[in-house]
């Protein structure tokens, strides 16, 4: 009888994708997955390490599996991904209930790495970064009918608030043949929504090509006819091309939706992030935007509490939240990362106010959203179904305006005609929920 092994991902969808090929090395290897950890020989954690409260999710996790081996459910626990990447040795000696930890340069030899603590050998393993798997074979744990693909790893970008570049190290992307070949097999497989994931997609090609090709590769991916619909997220400003843009206009299947995380808007704020720019560059860049794609959804996500950041810089970010009117927007309290640069900046600012002020740009934003959605009563938009709610006796599902897991929800009631998960159906908007459309099905 084959050993069973449970995965839990936690973190960015990047790190699911990699949970996901370590799947399809386990299966291949001969282990049956199971989906609930608890009913599974071992247990792999594939952690994150970005910030404060993720690190203390994945620490939380491992303590959680820890209770269920001493119950006798698993027989061993293995630590995963960027937690392990970026503290070593130090889990294994913080936490002694796991038998393997490894960093993202060892995820090719998962099975033997379980293998080894189910036979019990303990394992800790930090090959070079580089040595990650960016091809290869993929368990899908994403609903049927949508995926992510990840087009490159690591950063260049070196923002002092950020760890991804000590983490996952340098940025590399993937060649256009093993990422068009990765399309196509999840269209195969019956993916209709693929959203195109990397550090920072819009710098895609630089370090092989010598030239930016994330327009290129997704006219191609347009190619592949049933596709339905191909969703670009995490695009850093700076690389935001009229090419790209235009390729988003013109190509039917991308959904008119830029995924742009600004963190600031004050140029004293970013120059301390190492990011360039001012109030008044990206809210050209942002006009230019809506002016080249007519109906582009924006989506942004902020750092409040920046080291450095005054009462002054504070209000210039709120008033360009009420300017700019991102239809998508997430606001976060700085969380100081050690081995970071901006981790040693002085005038760090008191934790109450940090989050105070990310409150104050999330209850402003609420209000932005409203309007978005009273905007939209009366309209027909397509929607990709994802499922039905049997508490809210519904279907839901994602329009163009809506990235998985991100972005709220479309909630439809239907007549005799029932749909299924991954039909696209028209829904005429008739209200909202807070954030969520409600609809009837045409």
């Amino acid at each position: 009888m084959p050993y069973t092994v449970g995965i839990v991902s936690l973190g960015c969808a990047k790190n699911r994708v990699d949970a996901e090929m370590m799947m399809y090395k386990l299966r291949e290897a001969g282990f049956e997955l199971k989906q609930d950890v608890a009913m599974a020989d071992a247990a792999i954690i594939n952690t994150c390490g970005f910030i404060e409260s993720a690190k203390q999710e994945s620490i939380d996790e491992i303590l959680e599996l820890a209770e269920l081996k001493k119950e006798g459910k698993i027989k061993a626990i293995i630590v995963t991904g960027c937690l392990a990447e970026r503290y070593n040795s130090e889990i294994m000696k913080e936490l002694s209930e796991a038998d393997a930890v490894i960093g993202i340069g060892k995820n090719a030899d998962i099975a033997e790495v379980v293998t080894k603590a189910l036979e019990g050998e303990k394992t800790e393993s930090f090959p070079d970064k580089m040595l990650l798997p960016m091809d290869g074979g993929r368990v899908q744990s994403t609903e049927q009918h949508w995926a992510y693909l990840k087009i490159a790893d690591g950063c260049d970008n070196c923002c002092t608030y950020c760890a991804i570049p000590l983490i996952r190290g340098g940025y590399r992307s993937r060649r256009m043949e093993s990422i068009l070949e990765e399309a196509r097999r999840l269209v195969n497989n019956g993916v209709k929504e693929i959203n195109v994931i990397a550090q920072d997609t819009t710098r895609y090609g630089l370090d092989i090509y010598g030239k930016l090709k994330l327009a290129e590769l997704l006219r191609e991916m347009c190619k592949i006819e049933e596709l339905y619909r191909v969703r670009v997220l995490y695009c850093y400003p700076d690389y935001i091309t009229d090419e790209l843009l235009d390729t988003i206009r013109e190509e039917d299947k991308i959904a008119k939706y830029i995924d742009l995380p600004l963190q600031h808007c004050n140029a004293g704020i970013l120059r301390a992030m190492n990011r360039r720019g001012d109030r008044e560059s990206l809210t050209a860049l942002i006009e230019k935007i809506r002016e080249k794609i007519p109906g582009v959804v924006l989506r942004t996500t902020l750092i409040a509490g920046f080291p450095g950041e005054s009462e002054e810089a504070f209000e210039e970010l709120s008033g360009f939240v009420a300017q700019t009117r991102f239809e998508r927007l997430g606001c976060f309290a700085y969380s100081q990362e050690e081995d970071t640069p901006a981790a040693l900046l002085p005038d760090q600012i008191d934790e109450d106010v940090k989050n105070r002020r990310a409150e104050l740009i999330t209850e402003q934003e609420a209000l932005i959203i409203n309007d978005f959605c009273e905007s939209v009563i009366g309209r027909e938009i397509e929607v990709l179904v994802d499922g039905f709610d049997r508490y809210a006796e519904c279907w839901y599902g994602r329009s163009e305006y809506d990235a998985p897991e991100v972005d709220p929800l479309v909630f439809f009631t239907v007549g005799d005609t029932k749909p299924h998960a991954g039909d696209i159906v028209k829904v005429r908007v008739t209200d909202h929920l807070d954030c969520d459309l409600t609809g009837e099905m045409i």
